[in-house]
Parts: C-alpha cells; structure tokens; sequence
C-alpha cells in the first residue's frame, strides 16, 4: 500500500515518519486506519534504509480513539451489532484483527517511538502503548475513558506498563492522567514540555537510528519475548473478548440506545458525570 487516507507516511535520516491524519476528528480511528497502519509499519519494517519508526498525530491531538460518535449512533459493524443477538465471533475478529494491526507497531522488528500531544484516549492509547517507547508533552492527556462503559483496551498494555494497582487505578475510574504523571507512574518513557517534544523525540529516535538494524532487532526481540512469557497473547485474547462483551451487554446497549436518542456527547458527559449508570439496562433519563 503506497496510498494512505487516515495517515501520512515519509522517511529521511534513518528515520520513518507515520502521522495519524484525521485532524478534523482529532485523528479517531475509523474502519481503514488500523489497516493503514498496520502497512505503514510493514513499509519501514522493510526499509533496511529505516532503523526508528516515529509516530505522531496531525493537529490538536494524537489521537482522541474510535469514532465512536459514528459507531455509537449509527449503523451495523463488527463491534456495533444490532439486533436481539450478538455473534461473538463476528465482533472478536474484527477487532482482534484491529489490535494486530495497532500491535505490529510492537512485533515489527524496528524499534518505534509514539509522540504525543493533545490527548492519547481510549483506543488513542491503545495505539500509543503498543509503541516500544512513548514521549509525552507534560500537558497531554492519557487515559481510557470507555472503561466506565462500553469497552476495555483491547492491547492490554495498561497492566504491563503500570503494574496491577496503578493499572486498576486507572480503569476502575476511566480517569485521564496527564504527561508528567504518566512519566512519574512508568506507563511511558517521559514528559517534556509541549514546546520541547518534537526536539526531544527526534534527539531520541537519532540516538537509537545510530545502532545497526539487527542489534536493534535483537535487543527489541529479547525484550518482547520477556513480556509474551508474562502472558501478552493470552491477555490480550481475554480483553478483546471482555471489549466485545461490554459493548453489547444490557449496559452497553443502554449507553448505545442514549446516543442514539440524544447523540454521543450527551451519553459521554453522563458517562463521565459520575452519575449512575443502570446495572442491567433501563430507560434512557430525560433530557
């Protein structure tokens, strides 16, 4: 694939440029951009010319995750059925296949660096995690808020970054955290001021751009193969399921039905309000 419609691609100076492209919808992810990145990667895996991936986000943010203003008020996909019934095995394909794509950012061979400004949310972070290292401005904001309903991070690397309770602490809330707390917490390399970032990050993917291609595929190899003896695949089976459940349980549906009734934004700020949500479904409060 040579042609991308959600991202941007270039490479110069050892380095492979991917920018997430969909500013106007802070770069949510639609149906074509996991593919696309998922042939990105694949491009500078084969680039010997390439020893760094660098990933980035067009306008205000990174990435703000799903579009889910289009998933969740419209229409019949994998992960949006409708319907009284749910084929469990049409939904995990579809986004299990979704994760690899954003994963081949981790399996791929050249070592890759996530920068982010703006936000980096929901399944925005699953991108970003799946990143070997990831650079944040102290501003920026990460978090996964569909935690609170209607989904769980499919790639899993919340627990595998933060450990068990910092891992909790986030999905449990759906809270955001911002650069500086992420970097204190250990869930990415550091934080930097906003004006700071891209020197930082290419000061960095320049260090790294000097070690030769195999040593780096052998050292991100090594690493890696650390984390699938902890139980990465199994995991990540386990939350792409759990993702699936939450948006089609009676939860999910309630949330899908208020967005329907009375648009995305309006379900998201009850959503985040801390208001309660019905254990089991129920009607749809009043405006």
């Amino acid at each position: 694939m040579t042609d991308f419609q959600t991202l941007r691609y270039e490479s110069r100076d050892r380095k492979a440029y991917i920018t997430l492209s969909r500013p106007d919808r802070l770069n949510a992810i639609d149906d074509r951009m996991p593919r696309e990145i998922r042939a990105a990667v694949e491009r500078a895996d084969a680039d010997p010319d390439v020893h760094v991936i660098i990933l980035a986000g067009d306008g205000p943010a990174f990435c703000a995750g799903y579009d889910l203003k289009k998933f969740a008020e419209e229409g019949n996909s994998e992960w949006n059925q409708v319907g009284p019934s749910w084929d469990a095995i049409r939904d995990y394909r579809g986004m299990s296949r979704n994760t690899e794509d954003f994963f081949s950012l981790f399996r791929s061979l050249t070592p890759s660096i996530c920068k982010i400004h703006g936000y980096a949310v929901a399944g925005g972070s699953d991108i970003a995690l799946s990143c070997d290292l990831v650079v944040m401005a102290e501003d920026a904001k990460i978090g996964y808020m569909p935690a609170r309903i209607w989904g769980c991070p499919t790639t899993a690397m919340w627990v595998y970054r933060l450990g068990v309770e910092r891992a909790k602490r986030m999905l449990l809330t759906g809270d955001k955290i911002d650069g500086r707390t992420a970097a204190e917490w250990g869930l990415v390399l550091e934080a930097v001021p906003a004006d700071q970032l891209d020197a930082r990050v290419e000061a960095l993917a320049d260090r790294i751009a000097s070690v030769p291609t195999n040593h780096l595929a052998m050292q991100k190899l090594m690493v890696n193969q650390a984390l699938d003896n902890m139980g990465l695949r199994s995991t990540q089976t386990l939350a792409t399921l759990f993702d699936g459940i939450t948006r089609h349980s009676a939860e999910g549906r309630w949330f899908k039905e208020f967005a329907e009734q009375r648009g995305f934004h309006a379900a998201v700020e009850w959503r985040d309000s801390g208001r309660p949500m019905p254990n089991g479904g129920g009607p749809i409060p009043e405006a």
